[in-house]
Parts: C-alpha cells; sequence; structure tokens
C-alpha cells in the first residue's frame, strides 16, 4: 500500500523567517521517516494573526492529509510516520501525538507538561486541548478551516485559541479523532511565544530579513 499523501503547513511571520526558526521547523519536515509531500509555509506579513495566516497555508495543501506545525517547534524524525500510522490503525480522521517541551538552546525539559494531557484518550463530549501540532484529513480541515477564537475564553487555563476552536469545530464535524500517546515534536518555551497573536512576542518584531 502507498503511503499517505501529506503537506505540512507551517504559518510564521517575518521575526522567525529573519532569526532562523523556521528553517530548523522546515528542516525537521525534510528529515522525517515518512516524507512529507509538500510543505506550504504562510509569512504573517501584515500582522493578521496565526488563524488567518495557518488559513492560508491550509488553503494550498492538494493532498489527502494535512499537518501542521508552528514555526517555532520543531518534528522529531518519527512524528508523521507514527500518526499516520495511528490514522491509518484507528480509521481517523484527526490524529495527535504529544510534546517534549525545549528550552530556546535545543534542551529538553522531559518533567514539564504544562496541559498535563499525555496518553488521555480524547473524549469528543469533553474535549480538550490538543495543540495544533495534528494529522488531519484535508477534506475536513479546509470544511472546517481556522478562524479568530473568542476574546478572553479559556481552556485548560490557558487562551482558546484558534487550535482549540478548530478542535471543537472538528467534533462538531462528526471527525474522529484519536491520540498517540508518543512524544514526537518540541514544544519550545521561549519569551517570544505568541500564543497566536501578532502583537505578543517576537510577532511584534516587523522584521525582515
Amino acid at each position: 500500500m502507498s503511503a499517505p499523501e501529506i503537506t505540512v503547513c507551517i504559518p510564521a511571520h517575518p521575526a522567525r523567517v529573519a532569526n532562523g526558526m523556521l528553517d530548523r521547523a522546515v528542516a525537521s519536515v525534510k528529515a522525517q521517516l515518512l516524507p512529507a509531500t509538500d510543505i506550504s509555509i504562510a509569512v504573517d506579513e501584515d500582522g493578521d494573526g496565526a488563524a488567518v495566516t495557518r488559513q492560508r497555508a491550509l488553503d494550498a495543501a492538494r493532498t489527502e492529509w494535512v499537518a501542521f506545525l508552528d514555526s517555532d517547534d520543531w518534528l522529531y524524525p518519527e512524528h508523521l510516520k507514527v500518526l499516520a500510522t495511528g490514522a491509518k490503525i484507528f480509521g481517523a480522521d484527526y490524529v495527535f501525538s504529544y510534546y517534549m517541551v525545549h528550552f530556546p538552546d535545543g534542551r529538553p525539559w522531559p518533567q514539564s507538561d504544562p496541559l498535563g494531557h499525555f496518553g488521555k484518550p480524547f473524549n469528543p463530549a469533553r474535549p480538550h486541548q490538543t495543540t495544533i501540532t495534528t494529522l488531519v484529513r484535508t477534506e475536513l480541515a479546509q470544511s472546517v478551516g481556522f478562524r479568530k477564537p473568542p476574546g478572553g475564553a479559556l481552556i485548560d487555563g490557558e487562551r482558546y485559541g484558534e487550535d482549540f476552536q478548530f478542535t471543537v469545530e472538528c467534533v462538531k464535524a462528526g471527525a474522529k479523532i484519536v491520540h498517540v500517546p508518543r512524544r514526537t515534536w518540541a514544544w519550545v518555551h521561549h519569551s517570544g511565544n505568541t500564543s497566536g497573536q501578532p502583537c505578543n512576542g517576537d510577532a511584534a518584531e516587523r522584521t525582515t530579513r
């Protein structure tokens, strides 16, 4: 059976193009044991924020599956293979694994688990944060799309972002969502984190190469 075709969608902003974070993210995609078919990158030049920029990257996808990656994070080599295998075994429409927290210099922080959901089965009746580093059927993802979330709302004590809004809408669409309890990507903890907002962290630095 042929390997699934996957486009990895990466939203970025000029500061992360200039500081090399986007290059690091792209390099991690190119190092996958299950090669991505394509990489779709959208750069936020106008301060639109993560929801709009991620949507632009998603709109360009033409493969059966899409995977999402933030430009300040990176994938371990087995990431796509683990998620694609999980999707096949469980007949899922949306698959997510888990992360290891890393410092900006690359050092892992194994004891840190901000959301505390590693290994927790996904319950569509009570959806929880999955983060956006997922593998989703493209038809589903494009039908749901990304939108700016309600201001001020919280989930798991964190800002209710466009990533959780996306998950909620996938649940409403009847998607089968499965968690594979493996740590397959690096979530970078740094002072420049934007939480999806164009005025936060390093997104506020309107720099270009």
